[in-house]
């Protein structure tokens, strides 16, 4: 259910609404506000400008997250194939290894 969060940025309240608690909803406005802040603290942007460039920063940051998690991803997938392939090679040897032990 969708909670109602009033924060504050760049002196002005925002109302938002969230699916996420209160804690995290006021956290990940105070990452923005403080981005802004970053961006505008000794630079003549204006606020909308400073907006737009943590934006970007943000999306980039998100961007590389989503890669870098999908090649983890694939990374283990690749062992879990491989482990799957050595679990097979090891069954094998073991039932190899019973039939010459039956033959002896």
């Amino acid at each position: 259910m969708k909670k109602r969060i009033t924060v504050v940025g760049a002196g002005n309240e925002y109302t938002l609404l969230s699916d996420e608690g209160e804690a995290y909803t006021r956290e990940v406005a105070e990452l923005v506000n403080s981005s802004i802040g970053d961006i505008m603290s000794g630079s003549h942007l204006s606020f909308s400008h400073a907006a737009v460039l943590t934006a970007l920063n943000m999306a980039d940051a998100s961007k590389k997250s989503e890669d870098t998690a999908t090649h983890l991803r694939e990374q283990v997938k690749l062992y879990l194939d491989e482990t799957q392939k050595l679990k097979s090679e090891l069954s094998e040897a073991r039932r190899e290894l019973s039939r010459a032990r039956k033959q002896s």
